[in-house]
């Protein structure tokens, strides 16, 4: 098994912590978007999306974060982070795709560029773009959490995948320059996470790819 990573991209920051959780260590493959490495010819032809991160695993090139995380649940289920149970899987998957869906895709390093090398929009503009949609997805996670969320982790005494989405989230964010103090209930869940063994494994700073 091979994963094709950046170690500051919060797709492939969602896939190395499920990865650890399940106690899968895949061969490293880093991808340099900073550079453009992913829209490499030979790596757009593995992955079409030309994006990070991409699994490999024997004959399944599989791209997405989700459904990377999916396909490794079925695969090796323990833990299971998208639960069975119908009510807590829905729960589960709302709170991810505040992230996954609303935050992450207008604050991705593609739209940034697009931002800034095509719109014209100056650095404080790109910032402040970056702030509203972290803000504005933010509230949603945090009135979620506040709503249907308990135990340490955002349901219940176990990560599931809303916890490998919001870790993520909340490290580039704070990255970012991010106000995070509106939102104690996730803050309290990203603080439990960071003093996990397999989302310390997982962060950016202890890939082999890091750049300060």
């Amino acid at each position: 098994m091979q994963l094709y990573s950046f170690f500051n991209s919060s797709t492939s920051y969602r896939v190395r912590i499920a990865l650890a959780l399940k106690g899968l260590d895949p061969e490293y493959r880093p991808i340099n978007i900073r550079t453009l490495e992913h829209r490499a010819a030979d790596y757009m032809d593995r992955n079409p999306s030309g994006s990070v991160p991409l699994l490999s695993d024997g004959e399944m090139d599989l791209g997405q974060s989700l459904a990377i995380i999916d396909y490794l649940d079925s695969t090796h289920p323990e833990p299971l982070l998208i639960p069975r149970d119908i009510e807590r899987r829905a729960r589960v998957l709302e709170l991810s795709s505040v992230i996954a869906c609303d935050i992450h895709p207008v604050n991705n390093l593609r739209i940034l560029r697009y931002l800034t090398d095509v719109l014209g929009v100056s650095a404080e503009q790109k910032d402040a773009w970056y702030r509203h949609w972290v803000a504005d997805g933010m509230r949603a996670v945090e009135g979620l959490l506040a709503r249907h969320g308990h135990g340490p982790y955002c349901f219940g005494e176990a990560p599931t995948l809303a916890d490998v989405c919001l870790v993520p989230q909340i490290a580039n964010a704070q990255r970012m320059g991010c106000d995070m103090s509106a939102y104690p209930r996730a803050m309290a869940v990203y603080a439990h996470c960071d003093a996990q063994p397999a989302f310390q494994r997982a962060a950016p700073a202890r890939q082999p790819d890091f750049i300060k």
